[in-house]
């Protein structure tokens, strides 16, 4: 086995600010004008987007805000984004012990990723996580909301939506972890019709439709894997926010859409095994 590393940041400077003291001015303002904490229970899931933060920070922030009253239980994250970069099939782990940011770096989880590692549709692949954003750009946003945790970091490649909930299953555990999707929306429509577009995925997401398309959102494997796992859980969905980038940083003309949409175990009753 190969020697573990740290993850260094890809899109650091790109994505989000290079230093530390940019970074953490940026995300308290982004979590000020986001919509504050309103669940009455702690989540223990979240939807939330991957743009660059001044296109998505402020809906992302909104999803990141409900963890606030609930952060000191919170000590474990398990993470999915889809692939951008590279092709791959089913789920892959870094070889990395840590990623780092700006902010310090978060420690993967080593007993999670052996359990992760015995099901057949996780891979480990350090190229898959290499130039990744998806996942990285979620970590500063954790570092400013929970005192401290550690990272079950997944890139999702082309899989049955049913692999992803048997992973999230495997890990599920209790109020310490967090299941973390990362996803866009919608991509590339004018304004008014991603809005329309959107709003259909939203409503779907909340309905608990777990035939979400990579059209609809890109991270619609692993949404679809969450809204299995969600049904047999019974957990309950929230809206946050949504906009698109045609209301934050970019044109109208072809656009990006952005929610934040949270999950609760507000009904508690045995799960039934994924199959």
């Amino acid at each position: 086995m190969a020697a573990r590393t740290i993850r260094p940041p890809a899109v650091s400077g790109l994505f989000y600010p290079a230093s530390a003291r940019s970074l953490q001015a940026h995300l308290a303002a982004s979590f000020a004008r986001a919509a504050p904490a309103s669940l009455p229970t702690a989540p223990k899931a979240l939807i939330v987007p991957h743009a660059g933060y001044d296109y998505s920070g402020i809906i992302a922030a909104g999803g990141y805000n409900q963890l606030t009253p609930f952060a000191s239980r919170i000590r474990r994250v398990v993470l999915f984004g889809p692939a951008h970069r590279v092709p791959l099939l089913g789920l892959a782990l870094p070889q990395a012990s840590a990623f780092r940011t700006p902010l310090g770096d978060v420690p993967v989880d080593m007993d999670a990723w052996n359990e992760a590692l015995k099901l057949p549709q996780v891979e480990v692949s350090d190229r898959a996580h290499e130039l990744e954003h998806s996942l990285e750009v979620q970590l500063p946003f954790l570092q400013s909301i929970l005192p401290s945790f550690t990272l079950v970091p997944f890139v999702v490649g082309w899989t049955d939506p049913v692999n992803v909930a048997r992973v999230m299953e495997t890990l599920w555990d209790g109020p310490e972890t967090l299941i973390l999707v990362s996803s866009d929306l919608s991509h590339y429509h004018p304004y008014d019709e991603a809005r329309a577009l959107d709003q259909a995925t939203i409503e779907r997401i909340l309905q608990g439709d777990a035939t979400i398309t990579p059209d609809d959102a890109c991270g619609a494997i692993a949404i679809d894997g969450l809204l299995l796992a969600a049904r047999r859980r019974q957990l309950q969905p929230h809206f946050i926010a949504y906009c698109n980038s045609g209301d934050t940083f970019g044109d109208r003309d072809r656009v990006v859409g952005y929610t934040s949409i949270a999950f609760t175990e507000e009904v508690r009753h045995g799960a039934e095994a994924i199959h």
